[in-house]
């Protein structure tokens, strides 16, 4: 593709999309010298709305608290076993991805979600993503998981690319209902797992 897309792009059409794949054989990649992995802890709520809205998930802070409480609000107690930070040299939090569940009751199977991974823009680039990722995995499999899914969209199409990359493939049903979507991340990444998609033409990828 000759148009250069941000790895949260709003110009992009909008699709849900839903990765799965079992917690057995996840690889593990481990984090870059100098960073460090801990735990939620009380008065992290902050920290993880300024992580989000600095990767673009938020374009306010208001917005991130009212994410933070359909979520997690009064949840917080099932964070610190779950809600990873990671922690830069000087104690910055740098990113954060939740092993978790559909906390709206619709996905009856007892698999656990991959909830909201983000990095922080500045650090974005720095090998900080598949380390986060693969470590929260690891953390679901210990809870007792067995299969875990992920939530995501078109407009932040790097990270379904990761996520094909560490194995995850399209839920059929989800195939089959945003395949118009999937066509656009195969347009964008070209990725050998999507092969039983045509790639979308130019005109479908940009919103009206």
């Amino acid at each position: 593709m000759k148009q250069q897309f941000d790895n949260h792009d709003e110009r992009i059409r909008y699709y849900e999309l839903m990765l799965e794949r079992d917690l057995e054989g996840i690889l593990y990649f481990p984090l870059p010298e100098g960073y460090r992995y801990v735990f939620y802890q009380d008065g992290d709520r902050d920290h993880w709305i300024d992580i989000e809205k600095s990767a673009k998930e938020f374009t306010s802070y208001e917005q991130g608290l009212e994410s933070w409480n359909k979520y997690y609000g009064g949840r917080e107690s099932t964070l610190t076993n779950r809600m990873v930070f990671i922690e830069d040299a000087e104690g910055r939090k740098a990113a954060t991805a939740t092993a978790y569940y559909d906390v709206r009751k619709i996905d009856r199977s007892g698999d656990g979600w991959l909830h909201w991974v983000a990095v922080r823009r500045e650090y974005q680039g720095q090998g900080l993503a598949k380390p986060l990722i693969t470590h929260v995995l690891d953390i679901m499999r210990k809870l007792g998981y067995t299969h875990a899914k992920i939530p995501t969209q078109t407009t932040t199409w790097l990270a379904c690319k990761i996520y094909l990359d560490l194995g995850f493939r399209p839920i059929p049903q989800n195939a089959v209902h945003s395949r118009d979507g999937w066509r656009i991340v195969k347009a964008l990444t070209n990725h050998a797992a999507l092969d039983m998609f045509d790639a979308a033409k130019a005109d479908e990828i940009i919103r009206d």
